[in-house]
């Protein structure tokens, strides 16, 4: 069975990736012992919240056209759906991979895989939406989730010096 998101359904699971992104820099910055790298990780889990918040309120701004699901779902299975594709794919803050983390150049290379898959992500979630105007307003969680790619490789390179 194939679904076609609409932007509603992309924003929900944008909401639980910066809930787990957040999730992962906090925990990371227990193990991480750079103040460069501590400080960069505090400021993305802040981030994560900002953007959390800022989907949130471009769900409520979303016409109504784009709220409801396109498939009939009397079980709520889609939601459910939603948010399992959303612990499976991005920043999960499990024991196995936060454990992965040793140091600040681990912890930057993890999250730059993270921020990659959300890219990712978020990209093949734009080709699965039902129009273009879905399509367009998933742009929007491309760009953030770059930006955080950018910063982070750009602190790895820094500390590779």
């Amino acid at each position: 069975m194939s679904y076609a998101f609409n932007a509603a359904e992309v924003y929900k699971v944008a909401i639980q990736i910066e809930e787990n992104g957040k999730r992962f820099y906090e925990e990371s910055l227990k193990t991480i012992e750079s103040p460069e790298v501590k400080k960069l990780f505090t400021e993305l889990a802040g981030q994560e919240v900002d953007h959390k918040h800022r989907f949130e309120s471009l769900l409520a701004q979303l016409p109504s056209d784009v709220k409801f699901s396109n498939v009939w779902d009397p079980e709520n299975e889609l939601e459910k759906y939603i948010k399992m594709m959303a612990e499976m794919h991005v920043f999960i803050a499990d024991a196995g991979r936060i454990g992965k983390v040793k140091d600040a150049e681990s912890a930057l290379k993890l999250a730059m895989e993270f921020e990659k898959d959300s890219v990712i992500f978020f990209l093949s979630l734009e080709e699965a939406c039902a129009g273009k105007k879905d399509q367009e307003l998933v742009k929007v969680l491309v760009k953030e989730e770059q930006e955080h790619l950018k910063r982070l490789t750009l602190e790895l390179l820094k500390l590779n010096k």
